[in-house]
C-alpha cells in the first residue's frame, strides 16, 4: 500500500480570493513504514503574501523570489502523488487549493481526486472521535504523543513529516517502533506444539477469592454500580 502525507503552505486563507501554493510538502508511507521518499517545493505565487500568513509559516515574498511557479512543477508533482491514497490534515483546504492551480493551467489537467480516487483527511476521523476538543495537529501530537518539538512555525514538509507519525499511531498504535527499526522486515508467526505438555492450573484459595470479592465491590461502588466483573463472580 503506498500512502502520501500531503500539506500545503499558501499565501492566504481561500484560492477564491487569489491566494496562491507557496509550498508543497510530501511523505511517502509504504506498507505503513515511513520511507525516505519525498517531495518539496517552494513556489513563486506571482502575488503578495498576507501578514497573517507569513506570521503562521514564516515564508516571505522576498525567499520565493526566483522560485518556480505551478506550472513548471506540476507534472513531477502528479507523477510523484499519482496513485496512491492522500492523507491530508483538514483536506478540503490543501485540495481546494490544489485544485484550484490546476484548474488555472487550463491545460486539460484534471482535478486531484482523478489523480489520487482515495483522500483520508485526518481532521474528520479526529473531530469525529474527539468532538468538542481541539483537533489540530499539535493537539494530536500531543494525543498520540508524537514530538512536535521542531515544529516552531508551519512548514509543509515537516508537518507532512508529522501527520505521517501521527496517521501511523492513530490508525495502528505501535507502528512507529517497526518504522523506526530497519532490521524488522517481516512478521513471522510461531505456533506452539500441539505436543507440549499441558499448563499448570493454580486455583485461588478461598483467602484470595475473599480478597477478589472485595476489590470488586469497592470498584462496584465507586462506579455507582457499572462494575462488570461482578457478574462474573
Amino acid at each position: 500500500m503506498r500512502q502520501i502525507t500531503l500539506d500545503t503552505e499558501t499565501t492566504g486563507l481561500s484560492p477564491t480570493n487569489g491566494h496562491r501554493i507557496i509550498e508543497i510538502g510530501c511523505i511517502e508511507i509504504l506498507n505503513r513504514q515511513i520511507t525516505d521518499k519525498r517531495y518539496q517545493k517552494y513556489l513563486q505565487p506571482d502575488r503578495q503574501i498576507e501578514a497573517g500568513a507569513i506570521r503562521v509559516h514564516g515564508i516571505t515574498n522576498e525567499s520565493l523570489q526566483g522560485k518556480p511557479r505551478f506550472a513548471d512543477i506540476v507534472e513531477e508533482f502528479i507523477a510523484f502523488i499519482k496513485g496512491a491514497e492522500l492523507i491530508i490534515h483538514n483536506a478540503p483546504f490543501d485540495v481546494g487549493f490544489i485544485n484550484h492551480e490546476l484548474k488555472l493551467l487550463k491545460k486539460g489537467w484534471q482535478p486531484l481526486e482523478h489523480y489520487c480516487p482515495k483522500i483520508i483527511d485526518t481532521l474528520s476521523i479526529e473531530r469525529d472521535r474527539y468532538p468538542g476538543q481541539k483537533n489540530n495537529l499539535d493537539a494530536l501530537c500531543k494525543r498520540y504523543n508524537v514530538d512536535n518539538a521542531s515544529r516552531q512555525l508551519h512548514g509543509a514538509l515537516l508537518d507532512a513529516k508529522i501527520l505521517a507519525e501521527v496517521y501511523l499511531t492513530m490508525t495502528g498504535g505501535q507502528v512507529s517502533l517497526l518504522a523506526l527499526d530497519d532490521k524488522i522486515k517481516t512478521t513471522t508467526i510461531k505456533r506452539i506444539s500441539s505436543e507440549r505438555a499441558p499448563l499448570t492450573v493454580l486455583a485461588p484459595t478461598e483467602e484470595e477469592l475473599q480478597h477478589h470479592a472485595q476489590r470488586l465491590a469497592a470498584i462496584d461502588k465507586a462506579s455507582g454500580g457499572k462494575c462488570l466483573w461482578q457478574d462474573t463472580l
